[in-house]
């Protein structure tokens, strides 16, 4: 019983977390987030500049990491999500460390939710969210051991995983903010210059990456695009509309429900109730925590309320179920801390209850997002039921699409694209209409390695791609390939997404390029993918 104890609620999470892996592997990515996290570090291995050559919003540090993951293993889709999953398990046994102080069985069913939350929204792609939020995870659960302990290297490691938790997102600095100032006055004066210590260690690659890109243009790709540039344009209505969903993606997922056996309702009101229930439970937590120092606690449960409240701009800036997964998980997850404390006593009834709180909330209120597209994967997985997906292959790359007809084009796209192309040549991955950039088919750049990125945006954005002063129309002039695709000319959201940027960049193709050839059925009369390349002259 004993060993049961010990290792049981470790193998819970593990489970939970393994069961729908066979079933991701191979699930359709999401062809710009996964497609950037596959093109951008082999950039750099070439000696790409992030912001400076390419667009990206986030941190160096998830590039970095790849990269060199690259190096050692090949660019493959296999080493990417590898990646992804590893930070996945991060999060989800992150809350399980964190959850320990209120019982192993207790923190055993707050991993599993977690992971079965942050599984399900993207698949395995290696985004920096979930690697920042893993390390910031650890980060808290390393200092609070090393106070416990009267311990300063583990204090200084809380602040070098802090550290580097920013060096995969900056804008997690409110979650590591918050929860590192409580956490900076409660440990010892020693033990706190051995967390900025750490800390300091952890953002000085950002150094590097000012020597390399400038001071200007980094804090442009940091700052300045996402958060005043990009916002206009990604930012959904608060609260969620309850009768619809307002992402364009969110109702292109629609296309491919899995069955679900539990009566619920319909999945837009679950959107808009699962904001409701992820800001509830960080109130929860918080007030919780605030009662527990009150009557002489531990600080613990406070600092995880202040971190997951550093989390909720990211709910609320897009509130889709990518972006509620990536929150959410941490406060569903810490919930029965709260609980537990809430009654005070720890008997078995009320660890019971603490344990099974957010799986009843996620199963009975929020299935479609959590438990039913995580039992979707796990049947997938074991019962080698396929998604609706097909193989693109380019030599020995491949990438999973989730439309037929899209992997049937570019099949046939690809070997033509090499005929009329010479290594070193630059290309363009564009819209069917330039004028609109809410999105791009960024994995193109990773199945055709040997063409040079013609274009900073290889990640597109509206209101940042299709700006005025946004330089894609000179970037089109020097290009020696274009593909254009109107797979999402269709995009609508209530949002500056609507807007229209300048035709220059459909005039450049219009006078300097000529259509090699138009692969598949598309939108608005257009292709699904168009193949162009520059005009010889005369044409």
């Amino acid at each position: 019983m004993a060993r049961v104890h010990r290792w049981g609620p470790l193998a819970l999470v593990g489970v939970a977390c393994v069961l729908p892996l066979f079933g991701l592997w191979r699930a359709p990515g999401a062809p710009m987030e996964e497609g950037f996290m596959l093109a951008f570090p082999e950039l750099v291995l070439k000696g790409f500049t992030p912001h400076e050559d390419f667009l990206h919003l986030y941190g160096p540090g998830g590039l970095w990491l790849l990269a060199g993951v690259y190096e050692l293993f090949g660019v493959t889709i296999e080493a990417e999500r590898a990646v992804g999953y590893l930070q996945q398990l991060g999060v989800a046994f992150g809350v399980f460390a964190l959850l320990r102080p209120w019982g192993r069985w207790v923190a055993a069913a707050g991993g599993a939710v977690a992971g079965v939350i942050i599984l399900a929204p993207i698949g395995l792609v290696a985004l920096a969210w979930v690697g920042a939020v893993a390390l910031g995870l650890w980060s808290l659960d390393a200092t609070l051991a090393g106070r416990a302990r009267d311990d300063p290297r583990l204090v200084g490691l809380g602040g070098l995983l802090g550290g580097l938790a920013l060096l995969w997102r900056p804008d997690l600095v409110l979650a590591v903010g918050l929860s590192g100032v409580v956490l900076f006055l409660a440990v010892s004066p020693r033990s706190r210059r051995w967390y900025l210590g750490g800390a300091a260690i952890g953002v000085a690659p950002y150094l590097v990456l000012l020597a390399m890109a400038g001071i200007g243009t980094t804090v442009e790709g940091l700052f300045l695009d996402p958060v005043f540039e990009l916002r206009g344009g990604r930012r959904l209505p608060l609260p969620p509309s309850w009768d619809h969903f307002d992402g364009f993606l969110q109702r292109a997922g629609l296309l491919e429900e899995p069955p679900w056996p539990i009566p619920s309702i319909a999945s837009p009101a679950q959107l808009s109730l699962w904001l409701l229930l992820t800001v509830a439970s960080v109130v929860v937590l918080f007030v919780t925590g605030r009662a527990v120092v009150k009557r002489g606690g531990d600080k613990r449960l406070i600092v995880l309320a202040l971190f997951s409240a550093g989390l909720l701009p990211q709910a609320l800036q897009r509130a889709d179920s990518t972006h509620l997964a990536w929150v959410s998980c941490v406060p569903f997850g810490l919930l029965p801390a709260a609980i537990a404390e809430l009654r005070r006593t720890r008997t078995t009834r009320t660890l019971a209850l603490a344990a099974l709180t957010p799986v009843a909330i996620t199963l009975l209120l929020v299935p479609d997002f959590t438990w039913r597209s995580w039992a979707d994967h796990t049947a997938r997985g074991v019962l080698g039921r396929e998604h609706l997906q097909g193989t693109m292959r380019s030599g020995d790359r491949v990438f999973y699409y989730g439309r037929p007809d899209a992997v049937a084009a570019v099949n046939e796209l690809i070997p033509l694209v090499r005929e009329v192309s010479e290594p070193g040549d630059t290309l363009f991955v564009g819209t069917g209409d330039l004028r609109k950039t809410p999105y791009s088919e960024a994995f193109l750049y990773y199945l055709l390695p040997e063409l040079d990125p013609a274009t900073r945006y290889i990640e597109m954005d509206p209101g940042v791609a299709n700006a005025e002063d946004s330089g894609m129309a000179d970037e089109l002039r020097r290009a020696d390939v274009v593909i254009l695709s109107s797979i999402r000319d269709d995009w609508v959201e209530p949002n500056d997404s609507r807007d229209f940027g300048p035709d220059e960049p459909n005039e450049v193709i219009r006078t300097e390029f000529c259509l090699v050839r138009s692969f598949g059925t598309g939108l608005f009369g257009r292709g699904l993918y168009e193949l162009y390349t520059r005009c010889e002259q005369g044409q």
